[in-house]
C-alpha cells in the first residue's frame, strides 16, 4: 500500500512542477497576456515560436501595404485598368531574377506570348489573306525589346517599379521590357482569361498597334 502511494506521488509531482511553472509565469513575465501558459512545459518553447511568428507576418504585411513599392503598384493597376484578386501575381510580375529567385521570368515568357498572340488575332480577324510575312514583321515590330516593348514600358513608368538588385540598372530597356510582358501572363494567371489579358494590352499599347497594322 506504501508503495502504491508513493508511485502515485511521484507520478503527481510532474503535475504539480507544471502547475507551478504555470501559474508563477502569468504573474511574472511581462508578456503573460499574448502567450499561452496553460499548456504543458514542453509545448512553451513552439508556442511562442508560433506567436512571434504571427505578429512578424502581420508586421510584414502592414510595412507592405505602405511601402513606396505598394504605393508604385496600386498606380500601376490604376494605369492599365486592371485590379488584381492576387496582387502577390503582379508583385512576381514586377520583381527581376537579380532581386528574388520568385521572380518574372515564366510570367514574361507567357505574357510576350499572349503579346503575339494578341497581335495575330487582331490582325487576321481584319484580313484572313494577310501574309505570313506581313504577320511575322508586325510581331516582331511589337515585341522589338527598344522600339515598342521597352518603349511601352518607360510610359507605365516601369523602371521605377521593377525590384532589382542594388547593383542592377532597372532602367536597363531588357529589364522593362521583361516587366512590361509579365504584366499580361499575371493578368491572364489572375483572371484565368486570355481575352483579359489581350485587352489589357491594347490598351497599354494604344493607337501605336493600330498604326502598325495599318501601315502594313
Amino acid at each position: 500500500m506504501a508503495t502504491t502511494h508513493l508511485r502515485f506521488t511521484l507520478l503527481l509531482l510532474p503535475l504539480a512542477f507544471v502547475v507551478i511553472v504555470s501559474s508563477s509565469s502569468q504573474v511574472t513575465s511581462p508578456s503573460s497576456k499574448t502567450l499561452n501558459y496553460s499548456y504543458p512545459l514542453f509545448w512553451y518553447r513552439n508556442r511562442k515560436t508560433i506567436r512571434i511568428s504571427q505578429v512578424r507576418a502581420t508586421n510584414v504585411g502592414i510595412e507592405s501595404v505602405s511601402s513606396p513599392f505598394a504605393t508604385n503598384l496600386a498606380t500601376l493597376q490604376s494605369q492599365i485598368g486592371y485590379n488584381f484578386t492576387n496582387l502577390n501575381l503582379l508583385r512576381r510580375a514586377m520583381t527581376h531574377a537579380s532581386f528574388s529567385q520568385e521572380n518574372n521570368k515564366a510570367l514574361s515568357v507567357f505574357g510576350s506570348h499572349l503579346i503575339e498572340t494578341s497581335v495575330s488575332l487582331h490582325l487576321l480577324s481584319k484580313d484572313i489573306d494577310t501574309s505570313s510575312k506581313a504577320l511575322t514583321r508586325l510581331i516582331a515590330e511589337v515585341s522589338n525589346v527598344d522600339s515598342s516593348c521597352a518603349l511601352d514600358g518607360n510610359r507605365l513608368g516601369l523602371e521605377r517599379v521593377i525590384r532589382v538588385s542594388p547593383k542592377t540598372d532597372a532602367s536597363n530597356s531588357a529589364i522593362v521590357c521583361g516587366g512590361f510582358r509579365a504584366i499580361f501572363g499575371a493578368v491572364a494567371i489572375d483572371s484565368g482569361m486570355v481575352d483579359e489579358a489581350i485587352k489589357v494590352f491594347w490598351k497599354v499599347h494604344g493607337d501605336r498597334g493600330w498604326i502598325l497594322v495599318s501601315v502594313l
